[in-house]
């Protein structure tokens, strides 16, 4: 005689198949990596590829939705990128080094560079083409000779040595956001640390600036900023006076996550300075990673409602693209000849827009229309290595100008005379003689 299951051994079965069914998004014959702490750094962090890597939780429905389309992206990028999964809820303390906060979040990983989010749509497609954009950076990087993968750490470190004698130069006088370590030679922790901070340093170069001191040799720094124990790391952000603990983990990827998260909250407030002499264009140009240069109409062409109009259109831009190392500045049809004559701006061709990169004495013109979602694409694509650039050919001269004043042109006129006082004029002239 069988007896029948009781109702509560039903209902445990059940929840059981569900949790395991939950728990099976990626089967094991899945074209999806699958991911964990022990093999994280070796299918992900030393991989001399393209990964992305989805981080998930079993229980969000959104991420059930996005299986099928993650696994025929899968598919497609066979052999191209490697596409991979983590459970964040089974491997929690791993998703919190990259700031996982909600799911599914998707990270791309690439060769020598902190992680990107990324955020387009949920399809195929898009996928692909974001993953094959990225290996198209890699690869256009290698021919021109940048290494990429591991080599950071057979390179040198990109962390500055600070020391008493150029710590307020280099760090508190500084716009740029800071990160410093505070460490002893003979600290344990601190030898641990050493190799992720050279690579979070390497990663980070040229974004935000990465320094040690050794505080057996600097016994004022270390006093001076209270550390009190080994590594101590400090973030000097917008507010030097009041440098913020970092209290994360000590993994490169952490830091690196955390210091373009800084990043975003440290960075200026964007602004487009007119060009109004070489100053302005050194202080702006001279080490922008890229310059927009925009030509504007005349102000009696536009008056100020239409400049104002180009201006905060570029204004938009530049919010859009804070994070970037670029720069913004304007100047007037016909203020600075040389300069419009090197890039072929001129006549009736206004508004115009460049991109210029003063170090390389290249330049790229804006084709299209004068336009903010062309102007979006310009900048995106100029980021990108641009198409066409062309040479500058040399130095331009740029002249100092008068700012504008924010107020409509005046047109100035001619003294007015008449034609007999012109006549007169002559007539007393033949008297005289």
């Amino acid at each position: 005689m069988h007896r029948l299951p009781s109702p509560f051994l039903i209902v445990l079965s059940v929840l059981i198949f569900a949790s395991s069914l939950c728990n099976a998004l990626y089967g094991p014959s899945s074209p999806v990596v699958q991911l964990s702490p022990s093999n994280f750094k070796s299918k992900v962090l030393n991989s001399n590829g393209v990964v992305l890597v989805e981080f998930f939780a079993p229980w969000c429905g959104h991420c059930q939705k996005l299986t099928p389309t993650w696994e025929k992206a899968a598919t497609v990028l066979k052999g191209v990128a490697t596409v991979a999964a983590l459970d964040a809820d089974a491997h929690k303390s791993l998703a919190q080094e990259y700031g996982i906060q909600g799911f599914p979040t998707i990270k791309v990983f690439v060769p020598g560079k902190p992680p990107v989010d990324y955020q387009g749509q949920r399809e195929v497609k898009p996928i692909a083409e974001f993953a094959l954009q990225q290996i198209k950076t890699v690869l256009k990087e290698r021919i021109n000779g940048k290494s990429t993968g591991g080599s950071s750490e057979k390179s040198e470190s990109a962390s500055v040595q600070l020391n008493s004698r150029n710590f307020d130069e280099l760090v508190l006088k500084s716009k740029e956001l800071w990160i410093v370590e505070f460490f002893a030679p003979w600290c344990g922790h601190c030898k641990k640390l050493a190799p992720e901070w050279k690579k979070a340093a390497n990663s980070l170069k040229g974004k935000v600036k990465l320094g040690h001191v050794d505080c057996d040799a600097e016994k004022s720094l270390m006093s001076r900023f209270n550390v009190q124990g080994f590594p101590t790391i400090f973030v000097f952000g917008a507010d030097k006076d009041t440098p913020i603990p970092y209290e994360g983990a000590r993994t490169a990827s952490a830091i690196e996550s955390f210091a373009l998260q800084q990043l975003e909250t440290n960075v200026a407030p964007p602004e487009v300075t007119e060009l109004t002499g070489p100053d302005v264009m050194e202080e702006k140009c001279g080490s922008a990673a890229i310059c927009f240069v925009a030509f504007l109409p005349d102000i009696l062409d536009s008056k100020a409602e239409g400049r104002n109009k180009y201006l905060e259109q570029l204004l938009s831009v530049a919010e859009k693209f804070k994070s970037n190392p670029y720069s913004y500045v304007w100047t007037a049809a016909g203020k600075q000849p040389d300069l419009e004559k090197r890039v072929g701006v001129g006549g009736y061709g206004y508004p115009a827009l460049i991109a210029l990169n003063v170090k390389k004495g290249a330049y790229a013109p804006l084709k299209s229309a004068f336009e903010l979602e062309h102007i979006i694409e310009f900048v995106k694509e100029a980021g990108r290595g641009g198409k066409g650039n062309l040479a500058l050919g040399g130095t331009p001269e740029i002249v100092k100008t008068e700012p504008w004043d924010g107020k409509d042109g005046e047109i100035i006129e001619d003294d007015e005379f008449s034609l007999e006082e012109l006549m007169g004029e002559d007539a007393g002239s033949k008297d005289e003689l």
